[in-house]
């Protein structure tokens, strides 16, 4: 009879995208050890026996890059048998988008990773394993999910302009949207409060803020951009 033998290890990478410095950025470490000594990867490790997925994904996150009380959801579930050049290893990533004020990073360097920095997604430097896959996966994910809800209420700060608005959304999509068009659909989704507040510029003409309306937020459904 043919005998099970221990065939895997299971892991979890973890793809946070932030808007910093008018840029669409991801969070990356640098190795301290082989594989891949030297090379950028996605925050991550292996799972222990005593875990859920989830724990195991805001374990390593905390401890990796001392970001902690984030909320994460389940990407996608990679597993081709050569990902990991010495052993079978299947990972489960998460992803998340967050606003830039809401992490500080304040990492020391340990026996894991020397280093922590945001990338902009449209330069990655040479990565470890299979991650260009899994952040081009998780990419390909938001823009979906961006153009049938509002997700990017979550990059923003809680006060913005219809401009920074437009920009997040370009950011993501890679590509230039038409101002007028943009600011009619969006307008009559009826998803924005409009504040009694502007931007204090010197030279520029001050841009009226909006919030997002949280009641309204979660209901909305539809196509806006293609």
């Amino acid at each position: 009879m043919f005998k099970e033998t221990k065939t895997h290890e299971v892991t979890t990478d973890v793809v946070i995208f932030t808007i910093k410095d008018d840029q669409l950025k991801v969070l990356l470490v640098k190795r301290a050890h082989e594989p891949f000594k030297g090379k950028w990867a996605l925050p991550g490790g292996y799972i222990r026996i005593s875990e859920t997925l989830d724990d195991a994904a805001l374990r390593i996150l905390k401890e990796k890059t001392n970001v902690q009380n984030i909320y994460l959801e389940q990407l996608y579930t990679f597993g081709d048998p050569l990902r990991h050049p010495n052993s079978r290893v299947i990972t489960c990533a998460y992803f998340a988008l967050i606003r830039s004020d809401d992490i500080v990073l304040s990492f020391e360097p340990n026996t894991e990773i020397t280093e922590v920095k945001w990338h902009p997604v449209n330069s990655l430097p040479a990565l470890a394993f299979d991650h260009k896959e899994i952040i081009e996966y998780s990419l390909k994910r938001t823009r979906e999910r961006l153009e049938f809800c509002p997700i990017a209420f979550q990059l923003l700060p809680q006060k913005f302009t219809l401009t920074e608005l437009q920009k997040a959304y370009e950011m993501i999509l890679m590509k230039k949207l038409d101002k007028r068009n943009f600011r009619k659909k969006f307008l009559s989704l009826a998803i924005l409060k409009e504040l009694d507040e502007y931007t204090k510029s010197g030279s520029k003409r001050p841009a009226r803020l909006y919030s997002f309306d949280k009641i309204t937020l979660n209901s909305k459904r539809g196509h806006f951009f293609s």
